[in-house]
């Protein structure tokens, strides 16, 4: 495909650290996804200031990519075990993503059988899907970081790209998320509601309806985590909801559940 837009890099030094690790990232060999703002700019035609590049991959990899470049010099650093890692070379550093930050977005075959390539410096590069960009950004709502634009501009610039289906199977456990960002983009272009499929939107809705007919649930849970574990850091240390995984407490009026058993 032929990118729309490619971001700016601040300064001569970061188009250089860009230029070289892109250079390395091909020559490995290793599997890899352009992700993150390159993405973004790729498929809406923005253009936004960037120091970093957002590489994917999968698990199974990012360990051989950290190596790959330790080997060539750079500094390495494992940030966090479960989904990311670095790679600097002064002040500038690239992201190795195999995994959502909170656990919904495991890195498989299929985010590479469904990606398309660009040119970039020279060398044709596989970048991530319209589908999975949109669920790789789905979460990322914090206090100082708030991805939802990127979400609907997707949606706005790239929507007959988009394997509505699969997305909706990525997000199947937390359908209510990509509810709220299908509402938000119709909010914020109601001409351009006809975007996101009807079936799609009936489908949440009436997902909705069902639900509101259960009873409460029994577990207090804060699912904000999966957002932001600082922001919601005290409905789980002090209020007693559940976090994303673990034991919390009964809501108020809630059955008491026998250990072992059920209900």
């Amino acid at each position: 495909m032929e990118a729309k837009a490619a971001p700016t890099l601040v300064n001569a030094d970061a188009e250089a650290f860009v230029a070289e690790s892109l250079e390395d990232l091909v020559n490995c060999g290793i599997p890899f996804l352009l992700a993150g703002t390159y993405a973004v700019s790729a498929y809406t035609g923005i253009s936004r200031p960037t120091k970093d590049l957002d590489i994917f991959c999968r698990a199974g990899d990012y360990a051989r990519i950290l190596a790959h470049f330790k080997a060539k010099g750079y500094e390495i650093e494992v940030e966090d075990d479960r989904w990311l890692g670095k790679v600097i070379k002064g002040k500038y550093f690239f992201d190795v993503i195999f995994a959502g930050s909170n656990g919904t977005m495991p890195i498989g075959d299929g985010w590479f059988e469904s990606a398309r390539q660009i040119e970039m410096n020279g060398h044709q590069v596989r970048i991530i899907a319209p589908t999975e960009l949109i669920w790789s950004k789905c979460f990322v709502q914090l206090r100082h970081r708030y991805d939802g634009g990127d979400v609907v501009h997707v949606i706005l610039r790239a929507h007959d790209q988009i394997d509505w289906e699969r997305l909706l199977n990525h997000m199947e456990v937390h359908w209510e998320v990509l509810l709220v960002h299908l509402l938000n983009f119709r909010w914020i272009y109601p001409t351009e509601r006809d975007k996101v499929p009807d079936w799609l939107l009936d489908e949440l809705l009436d997902r909705l309806k069902a639900q509101r007919e259960l009873p409460l649930p029994q577990m207090k849970v804060c699912r904000g985590r999966m957002f932001s574990r600082v922001d919601f850091e005290i409905d789980v240390k002090e209020w007693g909801f559940a976090d994303v995984g673990g034991e919390g407490e009964l809501r108020e009026g809630a059955k008491e559940i026998p250990q072992g058993g059920s209900a």
